[in-house]
């Protein structure tokens, strides 16, 4: 029987550092019956400097034995308030994770797992990838719990409506909205429109 893995990368949200450091941060989204993963469904945040990290990991460690997908460039010009280059950002991660996800080799890699599904921060990945933590990858997987998703039906029917990111349609409802974090309550923040960016001032990224 063939084993599928589904990924997708949705939900961008803005977190605040303070006052004047913010960042957006993406919600993963796995469902898999693959015996590579332990976890089958499961859903995580990642930022962009955590995939930077996550290719840097994979491309080390497998000795350039494979050529690794591109990850979409970093843009200096980057806009929190800019809906284009957000959605634009988001289907590039999703791509690189789909094809990450299509090679045995980098499916060993314990980086990928923890980077999937579990919680921890870019130096307790690393950390505990090479063994210097006091629990395992495996552990460390099983601890994240599900965020939105506790059962397969519910997340069959979330990720029709909203994870399909395969759709021009979910896409654009997907993106027509970012939720601003203030001490980690999630508010509802709409996109501006064309004319309201040019009110807005322009917020680079910090990664």
């Amino acid at each position: 029987m063939q084993q599928t893995i589904s990924v997708w990368v949705r939900d961008p949200r803005i977190q605040k550092n303070d006052f004047w450091h913010a960042y957006i941060d993406y919600e993963i989204c796995l469902h898999t019956d693959s015996v590579s993963f332990t976890k089958k469904i499961s859903s995580v945040r990642r930022r962009y400097s955590e995939f930077v990290w996550l290719r840097q990991k994979l491309e080390a460690n497998s000795l350039l034995m494979i050529e690794l997908p591109q990850l979409p460039p970093k843009n200096p010009f980057f806009s929190l308030n800019n809906a284009r280059q957000i959605t634009e950002r988001m289907k590039g991660l999703q791509r690189f994770l789909e094809q990450i996800l299509q090679s045995p080799l980098l499916l060993s890699d314990s980086c990928l797992h923890l980077f999937l599904q579990s919680q921890l921060s870019v130096n307790k990945m690393e950390a505990c990838a090479e063994g210097r933590t006091p629990f395992s990858v495996a552990q460390a997987v099983q601890r994240c719990g599900l965020r939105r998703f506790h059962s397969d039906e519910e997340l069959h029917k979330n990720m029709g409506l909203a994870c399909d990111c395969d759709s021009d349609s979910s896409e654009s409802t997907e993106t027509e909205s970012l939720l601003l974090n203030k001490s980690r309550s999630a508010a509802l923040l709409r996109y501006p429109t064309p004319d309201e960016e040019d009110s807005l001032n322009c917020t680079c990224e910090s990664s």
